[in-house]
């Protein structure tokens, strides 16, 4: 997805999951929007009460953004690639730990 003016509050990103990614705002998903810079970033994220809006600003450096094959497209992230994005660190290639094959 195109950066995303930072200006938008609660409805205009609410509008633009709607609009621009034919998604439910309300469905519980997390949506996140970057500013132009990518130094910015905001969450989107609806509970059973409303919606809820996260914002960070990083002040060195840029968040490393996921891309789309399509334009508008979305990216689904694990919840370990999730905080190492919100940190500001390449999560693209992390190397998973390799799960045993036998104990003992």
């Amino acid at each position: 997805m195109e950066p995303c003016d930072m200006r938008r509050g609660f409805d205009g990103l609410a509008l633009l999951v709607q609009q621009a990614l034919g998604k439910d705002p309300f469905c519980g998903h997390l949506y996140i929007f970057r500013g132009k810079g990518a130094g910015r970033v905001k969450i989107l994220y609806a509970d059973q009460n409303g919606l809820c809006l996260f914002a960070k600003r990083l002040e060195k450096g840029r968040f490393v953004w996921p891309t789309t094959r399509t334009p508008g497209g979305t990216v689904v992230l694990t919840p370990a690639e999730l905080s190492l994005l919100l940190e500001g660190l390449e999560w693209r290639h992390a190397i998973p730990a390799s799960r045993p094959t036998v104990a003992g």
